[in-house]
């Protein structure tokens, strides 16, 4: 004899509902995620832009100043500047025997050894 309706268990009556709102939440999700995730790739566009055009004008900010030292590097522009022959100052190029060159030092470490130049005259491998 075939049962009831009225006598099936809970799960019974209550699976295929359960599986349609999984499925339902499945989809959903999804659709959300796809949604959040296209939201996020044109975000992070708009961010490389800003900053390839902030590079961009870092670089020509850069090269302008690059372009602005070397003229006031130059020592025409200098003299105009400072206004040397302007005020009378007396002050002129040093003489190139006024000028002291000095070698620069090498670090301790890099002083090579009498015995080691010797060695290495000779042909004779060195260390230890």
């Amino acid at each position: 004899m075939a049962r009831n309706r009225k006598y099936q268990s809970a799960a019974i009556r209550f699976g295929p509902a359960l599986k349609a709102f999984l499925l339902c939440l499945l989809i959903g999700g999804s659709g959300v995620g796809y949604v959040w995730q296209k939201n996020q790739i044109d975000r992070l566009g708009r961010q490389m832009k800003q900053r390839e055009l902030r590079l961009t004008d870092l670089e020509s900010q850069n090269e302008k100043l690059k372009k602005q030292l070397a003229t006031m590097r130059n020592a025409p522009w200098l003299e105009r500047r400072i206004g040397i022959k302007e005020l009378n100052l007396g002050l002129a190029a040093p003489e190139q025997s006024q000028i002291w060159r000095l070698p620069e030092p090498l670090r301790d470490g890099a002083k090579p050894s009498p015995e080691r130049q010797y060695a290495a005259q000779d042909g004779r491998p060195t260390g230890p």
